[in-house]
Parts: C-alpha cells; sequence; structure tokens
C-alpha cells in the first residue's frame, strides 16, 4: 500500500472513532455483547495490506461491588429492632425481618449483650441480608425479597461429640487444676457436683489430689463449643478413691453411681456453698470474737464474699426466714428423718417461711449481718432437735441400683473405668 492510501485510510478510521466515542455510540461485536466504541479503537490496528483485523476479544467490564457488610453488637437493654436501628436500618424494616426470623423459629427474646448480627447492603443503603447465629449449631438469615418481603434460610450444625479422658493433679486448687489440663473451669464445677454428697471440696480437698474423668467435649467443625455429658470420673484423696459412673435408669433421669451401684446422691450436701473455705470448725469450745469467754462453735463457719449464693443442702420446708437477733438474717430448714439446718449472718435472704424448696436451690446470699466480725456463713445442723457435726454426720444414703438393671450397669462401669484407667492411670 502506498503511503497515501495508508494515510487517506487512518485518517478516515480515525474520524470515525472519534465521532462515535464523542456521541457516546456502543457497538455490539456479532454475536456478544455491546462495548464502547473507545475499546474498539485501543484494539483495532490496520495489518500491513491495510486491511483490519477481526477486533481482539475485549471481556466486558467489571460489575461494582453492589454490597458492603457491617456488624453490629447489643448492647446491655437492647433488642434486635433496637440493634438494627442504630445500624441504620428503618423502624419498619427492623420489625419486618424480626417478625419474618420469629415465624421461622429464631427466639429473638433470648438474645444477649455481645450477640452480634450481620448486615449485607446494597450501594444505595438498603439493608439485603441480615443473619443471626443463636448458637453454634444454629443461624438465621433473613433475605430481602424482590417484592419487598423477607425469605429467611435457617442453617442447623448437628455438634460433633467427642468423649476425651481429662485428668490433673490438685496443687493450690481444684479450677487451678483443671486449667492446667487445658479445660474450662466449668469442667471444676462438673466434676463437684458428681462427688457433692460424698467429698466437701471446701474442707477435704488438698494438695497431691488426683482426678481423672471421661467427658464428652462438643466440637463445631475443629473448634471447640462446650462440654457434653461427664460419662465418668475417679477422685483420689489421701488414698480414698471416689468413682462415679453415669448411668440411666428406667423411668428416671440420668445420674451418677458408685462401683456397688450406689447413687451419689445422697440425701444431703457436704456444703451449702459451691467454693469456700472453712474458718472455723465444729467445737464445744471456742473462744468467742465479740462477746469474749469460750463457747461452744456447733456450727461450720464458711468464709465467703458478700453475696456469695447459699443453696439448701437437702428438700426442705422453709421454717423461718428473716431477722434472728445474735445470728443477723437467718433461714431455717426442716428437712425428713428429724433434720434441721439453720443458715445464720446472711446479707437477704431468698425464701419465706413455709416454702417448699429443693437440694441446691438458691435460699439466701452469704452477709455479715448480726454478731459477726466479717462476711462468712454460719451453718448448722440438728437432728432431732440435737447439734450434730455436719462433716461427720452419715446421711441417708442413696437409692441402689434394681436387679434388673444390674448387669448393663455392670457393663457401663467396665467400659468407663478401663477407658479411664488406661489413658490416665493414677
Amino acid at each position: 500500500m502506498s503511503g497515501l492510501r495508508k494515510a487517506v485510510v487512518y485518517g478516515a478510521l480515525a474520524l470515525v472513532v472519534l465521532g462515535l466515542v464523542v456521541t457516546g455510540v456502543m457497538v455490539r461485536r456479532a454475536g456478544g455483547p455491546l462495548f464502547p466504541v473507545a475499546e474498539l479503537a485501543a484494539v483495532m490496528t490496520l495489518d500491513e495490506d491495510g486491511t483490519a483485523p477481526a477486533p481482539a476479544a475485549v471481556a466486558p467490564a467489571a460489575m461494582p461491588t453492589s454490597q458492603k457488610v457491617t456488624t453490629v453488637a447489643l448492647r446491655p437493654g437492647d433488642n434486635f429492632v433496637g440493634a438494627l436501628a442504630r445500624e441504620g436500618v428503618a423502624l419498619r424494616v427492623g420489625n419486618d425481618i424480626a417478625a419474618a426470623l420469629r415465624a421461622n423459629g429464631a427466639k429473638l427474646r433470648r438474645m444477649k449483650p455481645r450477640d452480634t448480627l450481620e448486615i449485607t447492603w446494597s450501594l444505595d443503603g438498603a439493608p439485603q441480608r441480615v443473619a443471626y447465629d443463636a448458637s453454634p449449631w444454629l443461624g438465621f438469615a433473613a433475605i430481602a425479597r424482590d417484592d419487598g418481603g423477607w425469605r429467611v434460610e435457617r442453617a442447623e450444625t448437628r455438634p460433633d461429640v467427642r468423649a476425651v479422658v481429662v485428668a490433673g493433679e490438685v496443687k493450690r486448687s481444684l479450677f487451678h487444676a483443671v486449667e492446667e489440663a487445658g479445660e474450662a473451669p466449668q469442667l471444676a464445677i462438673d466434676l463437684v457436683e458428681v462427688f457433692q454428697s460424698d467429698f466437701d471440696f471446701t474442707a477435704d480437698s488438698k494438695a497431691g489430689d488426683r482426678f481423672r474423668l471421661l467427658v464428652e467435649k462438643r466440637y463445631a467443625g475443629e473448634t471447640f463449643v462446650d462440654y457434653g455429658r461427664v460419662l465418668g470420673a475417679q477422685y483420689v484423696s489421701d488414698g480414698r478413691v471416689l468413682t462415679g459412673v453415669a448411668f440411666e435408669t428406667a423411668g428416671t433421669k440420668e445420674g451418677f453411681y458408685d462401683l456397688a451401684g450406689r447413687s451419689l446422691k445422697k440425701s444431703f450436701l457436704k456444703s451449702p456453698l459451691e467454693f469456700t473455705r472453712i474458718t472455723s470448725g465444729f467445737t464445744y469450745a471456742r473462744p468467742h470474737p465479740i462477746l469474749g469467754g469460750t463457747r461452744p462453735h456447733l456450727a461450720i463457719d464458711y468464709g465467703a464474699p458478700v453475696g456469695t449464693p447459699v443453696r439448701a443442702v437437702a428438700d426442705a420446708t422453709v421454717v423461718s426466714a428473716g431477722w434472728a437477733g445474735g445470728n443477723g438474717i437467718q433461714v431455717r430448714l426442716r428437712h425428713r428423718s428429724g433434720y434441721e439446718t439453720m443458715y445464720n449472718h446472711l446479707s437477704r435472704a431468698a425464701v419465706r417461711a413455709g416454702q417448699k424448696v429443693s437440694q441446691r436451690e438458691v435460699i439466701g446470699y452469704v452477709g455479715s449481718t448480726g454478731l459477726s466480725t466479717g462476711p462468712h456463713l454460719d451453718y448448722r445442723v440438728s437432728r432431732n432437735g440435737v447439734f450434730v457435726n455436719p462433716l461427720s454426720e452419715k446421711f441417708l444414703p442413696g437409692e441402689p441400683i434394681g436387679g434388673a438393671e444390674r448387669a448393663r450397669f455392670n457393663e457401663q462401669v467396665r467400659t468407663v473405668v478401663k477407658r479411664l484407667e488406661t489413658e490416665a492411670p493414677f
């Protein structure tokens, strides 16, 4: 092609492209999408012979991101709709979302401070999706429909339950030993509940005690969430081995039993407090810290902070609850078989006279009322009107497993104890 011909062709093409770009014309490639002529010009060249080759393929422009995601956490006193409103969701829209979620099983009233909501927005500022995880096992997502309503997706995850052996040695406290074993404090509470009728962890636990238990751990994927059932446990103190194996008898809830098949749930707990320390024992001759002289102290004193919950040690009827002179605020309970218990120097009572209470129910809170030198619980037990030492009293034993269930129970014991002994020998 001559130089003159090339110049003419190039000039004509430039004028055409320039005109199309200025007017915003879009060109459709055969069988393809519309695309700007400016893009066509950018890729169009001429071959040496002056002919125009087929345009190079040009991908359509990427769609701009149409969503953003924000997270809002509930504050104390917040509710679902209020949290959304604080993030900019109109109250009417928030109420519609809440109604759709409730209709699909979401318990929004159970939401707690620090629970979070994830909101997905369109570029024009409208919420498109609101997600809420009620638990690691259950999640909800409300998604905007074209008609202005909301559809709800519900996602359920089955917990991955793994039975594992956990073991440790008490050096400073049971809580510390459980933490040293890499576990959460809740596991110490679970262990105490197994043996709380046979062993007073406040008075009797000491350095060198050892424990091992077979417990269910629940996972969401590979993330540990919480503990399930304790299947079996053993605690060794001063050469004494306590064993509890979980077993469900026909027609009853699951409970813990010793190796002989006797229930570990006795009629009385060993202590009215979960964790504390004994500051004064049962004696007939103790120097009185306020009145002076030597007087009987027919109680066990537990030092504990004001407000510590006090539990009923057994099922009972409340005889009295209120001020009782030097005993301060007092609760008296009447139990079966001639037993009564007294709880003195409380900061307040949580029951009233004539009320029925169950074992472990909170009946009051530790205080320092009456003749008291500091916060503590004065706990007393009487049998047929005579005070007895709560730490040495032999309370009524638990019910044994019947003969019909014995073979199944023995098999459960063998399985649990063998695994404990194999994986965590003492």
